[in-house]
C-alpha cells in the first residue's frame, strides 16, 4: 500500500499540473467597437483543418493605431487558441495578439506597432499547444 501511495501521488499532481484550459465558451462576448475609426480592411473567416470558424476579421485604423475586430465571430472550442496576425496561412511569421478570449461573438483586439499588412495579410485562430490551424481569414 506504502508503494501504491508513493507512486500515486507524483502521477496524480503531474496529470492535474499538465492540464491544458479550454477558450470559454459559455458567454457570447461582445467586446465595444470604436465606431469612429476608419475601416482599413475585411476578410470573411474560412475553416482551417482543425477547426469551423465563421465571421469577419475587420481591421480598423484610428490616430495611427490599429484593432483587429472579430466580428459575427464563431469557432470550435480548443486548447490554447491565439489570435495571430502573419505574413502565411501556417504561421510562421507572425505577430500574436494574445489568447482568444471566446469563441463567440465580437472581441477587440490591439495590435502594437504598425505591421505592413500587405506582409501580415492573414488573422489566424490557431493552437499554440499543437500547432494547428482552427480558421484563417486573408486581407488581399
Amino acid at each position: 500500500m506504502k508503494k501504491l501511495l508513493t507512486w500515486s501521488i507524483p502521477l496524480l499532481v503531474l496529470f492535474t499540473a499538465c492540464k491544458k484550459e479550454k477558450t470559454n465558451t459559455s458567454v457570447v462576448s461582445m467586446d465595444p467597437v470604436d465606431t469612429t475609426a476608419q475601416l482599413a480592411y475585411r476578410s470573411v473567416f474560412t475553416d482551417g483543418p482543425y477547426g469551423t470558424t465563421m465571421g469577419v476579421a475587420k481591421i480598423f485604423k484610428k490616430n495611427n493605431n490599429y484593432s483587429l475586430v472579430l466580428d459575427s465571430f464563431s469557432v470550435n472550442s480548443g486548447p490554447d487558441l491565439h489570435v495571430y496576425l502573419s505574413k502565411e496561412r501556417q504561421p510562421v511569421n507572425f505577430i500574436d495578439l494574445g489568447v482568444l478570449r471566446n469563441t463567440n461573438g465580437t472581441q477587440v483586439y490591439t495590435i502594437s506597432g504598425m505591421p505592413d499588412f500587405m506582409e501580415y495579410k492573414f488573422a489566424l485562430i490557431h493552437c499554440q499547444a499543437f500547432d494547428h490551424l482552427f480558421g484563417s481569414a486573408n486581407f488581399y
